[in-house]
């Protein structure tokens, strides 16, 4: 029983050790870049704002919503990244790998193209449509012949289906050619150019997803278990798979919405977070929120540094960071197959 405190009582130390890195790096974000912020500036930017300062305009227009913008996006996709996992029983799963982020994406490049969205809460419910087509596709499809749904053709749906959306997106963008500099932010990965205003619509859809995973976290446990044993325990799989997947749809498509595909922040995160505190969900969803955060947050911080005075979309510093570690996965999961045979 001493043993059992004291591991709750180091995950929450974790916890709390994972929050303040977390308000380092946020404090950070708001700090640094072309132009070096002092805190007294930022803290007035917040509480006594003065439109003739230009450094204040500066925290309160761009630095400060951009900041917001990475702790949501990339604890959603690290939450979202976690919950596939366990769905599909598959490591490499995530919204950027199984075409989620693909098909919210193209959904909003169409709607932008050809039908002139604009509005923040239109793109949001846009971003929600996409991603969930993008996900019923890649379910289905990896869920064809023999054997039912299996981590390798999950993968490899997931794939085709990104490659498919890609396409279709580059092929509308050459068909008009006026709406690319419109998209091309959604192409890229970028939580640079939204306004607070804009961030606000879709942080409670955000912060609402948190929970809800969170709710279900214990079910997903014992889903991990095998659908026979949760079905034996009295637990409702069709259910539960349902919940999550709603889940998955609102992280991933109200991150879309507001910062374009950013990339496999959902496959490295969650790994992340089982290395520090296992399979036990109801540690593991929070301790994703705090790491994909982090991450993010990181990586926009690096972005603002590598060609200066421009600088680099954050979804290209996630990729270039993301690669390496998504390489090592497929091929520690490839030996392990070929282990087991």
């Amino acid at each position: 029983m001493n043993g059992i405190f004291t591991a709750q009582r180091i995950k929450l130390a974790g916890a709390a050790g994972g929050f303040v890195l977390l308000l380092i790096c946020f404090a950070s974000s708001v700090l640094l870049g072309s132009t070096t912020i002092d805190w007294r500036t930022a803290k007035s930017a917040i509480v006594q704002y003065d439109k003739t300062d230009s450094n204040q305009v500066i925290v309160r227009t761009a630095r400060l919503p951009r900041a917001v913008t990475a702790v949501g996006v990339g604890a959603s996709l690290a939450i979202a990244g976690a919950l596939m996992q366990a769905l599909t029983r598959n490591p490499l799963a995530s919204p950027s790998v199984l075409g989620v982020n693909a098909g919210a994406t193209f959904f909003i490049v169409l709607s932008i193209t050809f039908f002139s969205f604009k509005n923040m809460q239109s793109l949001m419910w846009v971003a929600f449509v996409g991603a969930a087509v993008g996900s019923v596709v890649v379910y289905m499809l990896g869920s064809l012949g023999r054997g039912g749904l299996t981590p390798l053709k999950i993968i490899l749906a997931g794939s085709a289906m990104t490659a498919l959306f890609s396409s279709f997106t580059q092929g509308m963008l050459v068909l008009n050619q006026t709406g690319f500099q419109s998209v091309i932010f959604w192409l890229t990965g970028s939580i640079s150019r939204q306004e607070m205003n804009a961030v606000a619509l879709v942080l409670p859809y955000m912060a609402a997803g948190w929970v809800a995973a969170l709710l279900v976290a214990r079910q997903i446990n014992l889903f991990m278990l095998g659908e026979d044993s949760a079905a034996g325990l009295g637990q409702r799989t069709g259910l539960i798979k349902i919940a999550a997947g709603a889940i998955i749809v609102v992280l991933a498509g109200a991150s879309v919405s507001i910062a374009g595909p950013i990339a496999l922040i959902g496959v490295m995160i969650p790994h992340i977070g089982r290395y520090l505190v296992g399979n036990d969900y109801r540690w593991l969803v929070p301790y994703c929120g705090l790491l994909g955060a982090v991450l993010l947050l990181i990586a926009d911080i690096a972005a603002r540094f590598i060609v200066i005075p421009e600088e680099m979309p954050v979804g290209v510093m996630t990729a270039a960071i993301g690669a390496p570690f998504f390489i090592y996965l497929a091929r520690r999961e490839l030996s392990q197959r070929e282990a087991a045979r």
